[in-house]
């Protein structure tokens, strides 16, 4: 370890957008009332709830998912603030889980319904997954782990001796039901998520000393997903992301306890493959949850990019692999997904989170309910704003890093020294570090130099400018005796550039610095700001970017475009402020002459899609887990996912069938809109299609699209509906035959879409 970092009670932010979006977030926190998370873990321990439980995800079967992560945000908390109040919380509610362990009498405490008995199925080799559920519950051992962390982070962060000892029960438990389990029968487990199960047994191994921790985090090496990844395949397409990326954190925690270098080299190795070939400009990776083909970003755009937990736990890793490295490019990352994700990813006013960030051309932030919806990223995000102070500083024993420039005071408690950083960064470009030592400290003091400072780097130490001689992605190194009062001033300018999406020169976001730039495209309320064709392109006339975008006068790091926008010109701001208004990151760019050509088609192309999303009453997304889940999929053992062209599909084999819930509208007529592909298909496919058991019989062609995928549209008799605002659409195969991929799946209300296809849209054909 060539650094490591500091605990979170020795770093106390200042004034700034961190600070007071941990004051919000410290506000949440406090709102919301443990006993309705504990809830379902009293009933099941046969005990009366002191409250009702929560709603959405807390009444699912991943319940008490939400509890592991409010216990660790909690002790986050009173670590970052020193708030008495959530180490009471913390460990009130590690009471009440032994309370309810103690009631179990096995070790075992969960609020997963029928949690139990579905392991001690598992146990016996009875085990049935369809990749996100394992034996009729939502990814068990994923609600596991996060209680596992909660109760490890209560135990680290608050002194709970009491959390470690539920911990080792229920660890000694769960090594009691993988114990009969063959190799093979717990690969089979593992194709249900299991978050970072091998991450928590290898901590409680370091706490404890009990090597048998340690062979149990051991058995969760998914051979199907960390094979190849060991083999340095990147083997991630097709794959749901966030799903993996603990795995790596685990193996990260492994190879420090144990130095075995393959599990190291596999974390490497995937890292660079998710930061440098699966990730958007804002540091997030996905779309609909699911990674696509390696620098296949262009297509994969829209409302479901950039699952805000995917990117919670990519800092997680880049902290393990910036102690091993101590590399810019690491400490790089970091602050890129830290901007421009996880703190755009808060409500700057109520405090909610997003689910997914949203990179569509036209799109807008969606916040999740703090108190109805209790998703992965609420939980997440319960953590991300409690524990800012984790990443800005690490230190050896006669090294300081300087990794984040965010206001802050640092108490280096080894040498007696503490660090003061104040700054407005990143609405200036100047940061100040001023020490305070009682007694003189030698040290060497690393300051980042990021990628993305073009014009240099000053840095003065008690006003006298020192000599630079790194190059950016680097470190500044002082050496030097440090005495009370050193200042040491840091002016990194920043410039505006443009990132280009990987497979498409044609397609890039704006950037100021470590800022990704957003173009306000309007309110929520203003129809024309939601519609895709409404978002301008760019046609600059130069290639000199700070002659077509230039600064808004009184207005921090705003800029807007000259001349240069079409059908108008937009203003840019950082995204991370961006707030209740439509807006773009991603932008194509033409020339004049390539516009001219390219204008017809690219409208036409614009206008298909506008007209079909704004008829849309709802729409899912086969292949991918949460909109699957969101839509109620069911389906045989036959069903399986894939990717053609980076859109995800599902399909079933011989006999088989799936199904998903759509809502409709009960006062107008229905139209199901299918969406199929024109490649190659698997031979002797037949089946039916039915509208809440009613068999669809006539069906129409629809517009064609992109890279040989179709729409074949089917009116939907009144009848099969009978005024519910819910259908089951249930695709059957044939007796002997298959079902044929099926990429999306809408329900449009036939009337509007006639009516706007009459009005004259270029290419959209019945």
């Amino acid at each position: 370890m060539k650094a490591r970092p500091f605990a979170l009670n020795e770093v106390v932010l200042a004034e700034g957008p961190f600070k007071q979006a941990m004051e919000l977030n410290r506000s949440y926190l406090l709102e919301l009332q443990p006993d309705r998370l504990l809830a379902r873990f009293r009933e099941y321990a046969g005990l009366t709830p002191k409250a009702p439980q929560y709603e959405g995800w807390e009444a699912m079967t991943i319940s008490g998912h939400t509890l592991g992560h409010y216990l660790s945000a909690c002790s986050m908390m009173y670590a970052s603030t020193g708030d008495e109040r959530f180490k009471e919380t913390a460990h009130y509610i590690t009471d009440e889980l032994a309370v309810c362990q103690a009631a179990h009498g096995d070790g075992y405490v969960s609020g997963i319904p029928g949690g139990k008995e579905l392991f001690e199925e598992v146990s016996a080799g009875n085990i049935r997954s369809k990749g996100f559920d394992l034996n009729g519950a939502w990814a068990p051992l994923y609600t596991l782990h996060k209680l596992f962390a909660g109760l490890r982070d209560a135990y680290h962060l608050t002194g709970c001796d009491k959390a470690l000892g539920v911990e080792r029960k229920l660890a000694d438990w769960l090594g009691g039901i993988l114990k009969p389990m063959s190799d093979e029968q717990i690969q089979q487990m593992m194709f249900c998520e299991y978050g970072g199960m091998n991450e928590v047994l290898a901590d409680l191994y370091a706490d404890t000393g009990e090597e048998r921790y340690l062979r149990l985090a051991e058995c969760f090496w998914h051979k199907l997903v960390l094979d190849p990844l060991s083999s340095q395949e990147d083997c991630l397409q097709g794959i749901h992301a966030n799903t993996q990326i603990p795995k790596l954190i685990g193996l990260a925690k492994e190879y420090e306890l144990t130095n075995d270098t393959k599990r190291r080299a596999t974390v490497e190795f995937f890292w660079e493959r998710v930061v440098d070939h699966h990730s958007y400009v804002i540091g997030g990776n996905s779309f609909g949850e699911y990674f696509g083909a390696p620098d296949g970003l262009n297509d994969r755009i829209g409302p479901h990019t950039t699952e805000t937990c995917n990117t919670y736990n990519m800092l997680k890793l880049t902290n393990h692999l910036f102690q091993w490295n101590v590399s810019a490019k690491e400490a790089d990352f970091y602050e890129r997904g830290l901007f421009n994700h996880i703190l755009a990813s808060q409500d700057p006013v109520h405090g909610g989170v997003t689910y997914f960030l949203s990179l569509a051309m036209g799109g807008h932030k969606h916040f999740e309910s703090k108190f109805d919806d209790f998703t992965c990223c609420v939980g997440t995000g319960m953590e991300n704003h409690a524990s800012y102070g984790s990443g800005i500083y690490f230190h050896d024993h006669d090294k300081l890093y300087v990794n984040q420039f965010i206001a802050s005071t640092l108490e280096w408690k080894d040498t007696g020294v503490t660090l003061n950083q104040n700054t407005s960064y990143p609405d200036t470009d100047h940061t100040t570090l001023e020490i305070q030592c009682d007694q003189p400290a030698s040290f060497m003091l690393l300051i980042r130099y990021p990628y993305w400072a073009e014009k240099g780097i000053t840095i003065r130490v008690n006003g006298k400018e020192q000599s630079v001689v790194s190059e950016p992605g680097s470190f500044v190194s002082i050496a030097r005796t440090w005495i009370d009062g050193d200042v040491v001033e840091v002016t990194i300018p920043m410039s505006l550039r443009l990132e280009q999406m990987p497979d498409n020169p044609d397609r890039a976001a704006v950037m100021y610095g470590p800022l990704v730039l957003a173009g306000d495209l309007g309110p929520l309320e203003d129809p024309k700001a939601k519609n895709f064709l409404y978002t301008p392109v760019f046609i600059p006339q130069t290639e000199k970017l700070d002659a077509w975008i230039q600064p808004v006068e009184g207005k921090t790091n705003t800029f807007r475009t000259l001349n240069a926008g079409h059908p108008r010109d937009v203003e840019l701001s950082p995204l991370y402020k961006m707030h209740d208004r439509t807006y773009s990151v991603y932008w194509d760019i033409f020339t004049k002459e390539a516009w001219q050509e390219a204008e017809q088609e690219y409208t036409a192309a614009r206008e298909k899609l506008a007209i079909l999303e704004q008829c849309t009453i709802d729409f899912a997304q086969p292949g991918e887990m949460q909109p699957e889940r969101d839509h109620n999929f069911q389906g045989d053992a036959s069903t399986r996912t894939g990717y053609v062209n980076n859109r995800p599909y599902r399909n079933a084999g011989i006999d088989g069938w799936f199904s998903f819930d759509l809502n409709t509208d009960p006062s107008a007529p229905m139209l199901l809109v299918i969406t199929y592909t024109a490649t190659l298909e698997m031979p002797n496919c037949g089946f039916d299609i039915l509208i809440n058991g009613h068999p669809l019989e006539h069906f129409s062609e629809g517009f064609d699209e992109a890279d040989k995928f179709y729409n074949v549209n089917a009116a939907i008799p009144a009848a099969y509906l009978e005024g519910k605002d819910q259908a089951t659409v249930t695709f059957k195969a044939k007796p002997g035959q298959r079902i044929r991929r099926l990429f999306g799946l809408r329900m449009v209300n036939k009337d509007v879409y006639e009516q706007r296809y009459q009005a004259g849209s270029s290419g959209i054909h019945e």
